[in-house]
């Protein structure tokens, strides 16, 4: 078994990473796609999704037997396919496909969530029901309506065999998924993480929201997708994977009784004077945002935080919806793809918030600057 160093005050960096979402497929089309505002809004095909809603932010043409083929793929839902998409697409080399990231037990995994396959675990639960016995189902199924299949699945498929976890924290999966890869490495239990977070576009998926909603989601747009980080030690990457940002620090708090502005507004204050970072020295805060409504708490907080700062405000649900559990991790990949526009956001900070309506307030401080994003 690889030990690997360990230490709590190692410098942590982002090297690599990878996005399939309502841009398209790779780090390039989500690269392009947040850079131009791209509007990803498309109807429903009536006949595919039995939904209550009529638009969604999907991932174009997405296939999982067209992405991974046939073999393996039976059956497998759609959040398992865009969790090992787009973790082939990370470690994939970019110029001569060949693999980037040592596989083995040194790398491990973290992927957010927020149930898993919402249609995979109603599917099988349905068919139980209906069939003349309950126990007629197809067994081919069944691992897919487990909360962690994807993740095993991404193990399984790329050989790695390091740490392996699921952290389930709806809007603020990717930041709690970006946590424990922290302490992962910091407790030298794997030598580098691949961490993100998936979700998936399904019926069963726009029904759960809209009963949670009381029936007003007609004009919500539910969007879909996963995107992967790897994440490694500053004194132990390759040659030839510049850092493109240091993690500084993640916090993680609970809201009660509703009060999610003053839970914001002390979150991010903390996790700033904690590390040392004065508001003037960040460039950039991405927040959760989206068709919530908390969405005016949480800016109303990050405004009272930074005001009289320049900032860049960055919002990822106007141009791809509610994207769920993959929600802060496209705000960390539209972070990093947004700073290459920005020479001035070179060695300054930025601020990565989430909010979920269960009561959970997270806030990343990620340091940009490096190689290409």
């Amino acid at each position: 078994m690889t030990v690997a160093k360990s230490g709590a005050g190692r410098r942590l960096v982002i090297t690599r990473w990878s996005a399939i979402s309502p841009f398209g497929l790779g780090q390039e089309a989500f690269r392009e796609g947040i850079r131009a505002g791209r509007n990803t809004v498309h109807s429903l095909d009536a006949e595919q999704w039995s939904a209550p809603v009529q638009q969604a932010c999907l991932v174009p043409d997405f296939s999982v037997r067209d992405l991974l083929g046939k073999k393996g793929t039976r059956g497998m839902d759609r959040a398992t396919g865009l969790a090992v998409g787009v973790t082939a697409e990370l470690l994939r080399d970019d110029d001569s496909g060949s693999r980037a990231v040592p596989k083995g037990e040194g790398t491990g995994l973290v992927l957010g969530t927020t149930t898993g396959s919402a249609d995979s675990m109603m599917g099988y639960t349905r068919t139980s029901m209906q069939k003349s016995k309950p126990f007629l189902v197809d067994p081919a199924l069944m691992p897919y309506t487990v909360m962690n299949c994807a993740a095993g699945q991404c193990a399984i498929w790329h050989e790695l065999k390091g740490p392996n976890a699921t952290v389930a924290g709806g809007q603020s999966a990717g930041l709690l998924a970006l946590n424990y890869a922290r302490r992962l490495l910091a407790s030298g239990r794997a030598e580098r993480i691949l961490c993100g977070a998936a979700e998936e576009f399904s019926s069963a998926r726009a029904w759960i929201e809209d009963r949670r909603n009381g029936g007003t989601t007609a004009d919500m747009l539910l969007g879909e997708g996963s995107a992967m980080f790897l994440i490694e030690a500053a004194d132990e990457t390759a040659a030839d994977r510049m850092p493109l940002a240091e993690i500084i620090d993640v916090r993680i708090r609970t809201h009660a009784h509703g009060d999610r502005r003053s839970t914001v507004a002390a979150c991010v204050s903390d996790v700033l004077q904690r590390n040392g970072v004065h508001p003037d020295d960040v460039w950039a805060v991405a927040s959760s945002g989206g068709q919530t409504p908390y969405e005016d708490q949480e800016t109303d907080a990050l405004h009272e935080c930074f005001s009289g700062s320049d900032i860049e405000w960055i919002s990822v649900a106007d141009v791809l919806g509610d994207t769920g559990a993959a929600g802060a991790a496209f705000q960390i990949a539209a972070t990093l793809s947004l700073a290459g526009l920005h020479p001035e956001a070179e060695g300054k900070v930025a601020v990565i918030t989430s909010v979920d309506r269960d009561g959970i307030v997270a806030c990343s401080l990620l340091r940009t600057g490096g190689g290409n994003r």
